[in-house]
């Protein structure tokens, strides 16, 4: 299944209904790139890792740095709770089952991680 992107006028609590497994939460892009170079070393495992032949995941960009930094950014509130990016959340029936998080344990982890059952 492939990546899709997520709007960015998304309600945070309205991705619990997203019909993809995984969500990723992603610094956002600015000048042609996400300003978090910890995003930037684990995307192209996280392209390969959720292409046509891998489990469907929907990217989230937290916005921009600035935006990131503060408190009141809509996803480090409920229900998501993100304190860094990059993120992977594993979701079952609406809810969050599992997170990876830091480029560490996302390179370390990942083909585990989206493995079925």
């Amino acid at each position: 299944m492939p990546l899709y992107t997520a709007d960015g006028s998304i309600d945070p609590v309205s991705l619990k209904s997203v019909p993809e497994k995984f969500i990723i939460f992603y610094s956002s892009i600015v000048d042609g790139e996400m300003w978090c170079p910890d995003c930037r070393v684990v995307d192209k495992l996280v392209q390969n890792t959720f292409s046509q032949d891998g489990p469907a995941a929907l990217i989230v960009y937290v916005g921009d740095r600035g935006q990131w930094k503060t408190a009141s950014n809509a996803y480090r509130q409920e229900p998501w709770k993100i304190t860094t990016v990059p993120t992977i959340v594993r979701l079952k029936d609406g809810e969050e089952e599992a997170r990876l998080e830091d480029p560490g344990p996302i390179q370390q982890g990942v083909a585990t991680f989206v493995k079925p059952g």
